[in-house]
């Protein structure tokens, strides 16, 4: 009896240690955990920050690279990315997903990326790679894809002969200034319980630049290789997340994929899409508040427009919600008549302030067709390290982004549901705790 009740005993302690482990698997969830780069569940190490603030203004400040590089996907662009020699630097984007790879499962971290469409991983032999690559030759269910398949024709920077068979390679600029070289193959992809059979993805073998996440990439998008392309009814072109904060050490959010135990009231509004930018995200701003005053900003600079890829999109991987000139200047000038001055600059933070004078500090509002999402403090925010200074963390896009095209970015996106509804064309915001 007494042996009996200590295994007993053995077996509560193991299950609520599990259940206390954030970083633990869920194998009884059909979500996938949203894992940031700096908390205790992500595997890259990165450098211990020594504040969040710095956590934050060091990620921020790669953001110039990616809303250029936003800004210049451009459909089926196949010019080709030549692969220089350099050495690769820990610069990942800012959320991972935990999936896998191959029969049986290779467990890889990938990155979270609404505004990309094929996925790619570092293959066994790479070159620049990371010490943790996808190995093709333990997986019975992989296979190469050749230059006459369909799908290859979908990838950008394709590199096929004009004439005969050979194996679909390409060459993929990211993050504004990286690159890869990959091939295109098909493998069986984990995702929490699900398995999507023969999905089709790029086979990294060299990489330049520090921007190309670690364990790769997993991409959103809205185009034909994108996961939710690809998986067709298994999830009906129905997503979610939600991101936890950048403080949240030891928490993850969640991705939710399918329409299964999405939220049902949640408000929404259009999708629209651009057919110079098919893969991003576009929704329609109509407008801006501080506090109550909804500023003046000339409607040229909040309109969409597909044949130029002008407009707002939502994406996972900028830090900071960015808007062209014009529409900041009016956000600041009318934040500053309500706080107390004097104002500072710093990193690529313009509205720094006396952190006393936040108490009397309007919220944000993005006005959305359909819907109105006010930002709380946490999300408006940003306190220095001796907690001395506050800035309002939005900024001005970088003066080199010739598009006027404005990017809601994750920071404001943090404990929010992001609803996206591919096939109704729609996206819903709703606040929740992500941790």
């Amino acid at each position: 009896m007494d042996f009996i009740a200590t295994i007993l005993f053995l077996a509560l302690v193991i299950s609520s240690a599990k259940a206390l482990d954030p970083c633990g698997s869920q194998p009884d969830d059909s979500d996938l955990l949203v894992i940031p780069i700096y908390g205790k569940c992500s595997p890259f190490n990165p450098p211990k920050p020594d504040s969040w603030f710095n956590t934050v203004m060091n990620m921020a400040s790669k953001d110039p690279a990616r809303v250029k590089y936003l800004s210049s996907l451009l459909a089926q662009k196949t010019t080709a990315v030549p692969i220089a020699s350099g050495q690769q630097v820990l610069n990942i984007g800012n959320y991972v997903v935990r999936v896998k790879i191959g029969t049986p499962g290779q467990l890889m971290f990938m990155v979270l990326d609404t505004s990309n469409d094929v996925a790619w991983v570092p293959c066994s032999g790479c070159t620049r790679c990371s010490a943790t690559t996808f190995s093709p030759n333990t997986s019975s269910t992989y296979g190469s894809l050749d230059c006459g398949l369909p799908q290859c024709a979908q990838v950008h920077g394709l590199s096929c002969p004009a004439t005969g068979s050979a194996a679909c390679s390409f060459n993929q600029s990211y993050g504004g200034d990286s690159s890869f070289s990959a091939n295109l193959v098909r493998d069986s992809l984990g995702l929490a319980n699900d398995i999507v059979p023969d999905f089709a993805f790029g086979c990294i073998n060299a990489i330049s630049g520090g921007s190309v996440p670690p364990q790769g990439l997993l991409g959103l998008g809205r185009g034909p290789m994108s996961l939710i392309s690809q998986s067709g009814a298994l999830y009906s072109g129905v997503f979610s997340y939600c991101l936890p904060s950048f403080k949240s050490y030891y928490f993850s959010g969640s991705l939710k994929l399918g329409p299964v135990g999405q939220p049902k009231n949640i408000r929404t509004t259009p999708l629209l899409k651009s057919p110079h930018r098919p893969s991003l995200y576009y929704v329609n701003l109509t407008g801006i508040s501080v506090g109550r005053v909804q500023v003046p900003i000339a409607p040229e600079y909040l309109a969409f427009n597909p044949n130029t890829g002008a407009g707002t999109i939502i994406d996972s991987g900028t830090v900071v919600t960015r808007f062209v000139q014009p529409i900041y200047k009016a956000i600041r000038d009318e934040f500053v008549k309500h706080v107390k001055g004097p104002f500072t600059t710093i990193g690529v933070f313009d509205t720094c302030f006396d952190a006393t004078a936040e108490a009397e500090a309007p919220l944000i509002t993005l006005h959305f067709e359909g819907l109105s999402m006010t930002l709380p403090m946490e999300n408006s925010f940003l306190h220095t390290s001796a907690g001395s200074r506050a800035c309002l963390a939005i900024a001005p896009v970088p003066n080199n982004v010739n598009a006027a095209m404005n990017v809601i970015a994750n920071l404001q996106q943090q404990n929010h549901r992001i609803l996206f509804d591919v096939i109704n064309s729609r996206l819903g915001i709703a606040r929740e705790a992500c941790n």
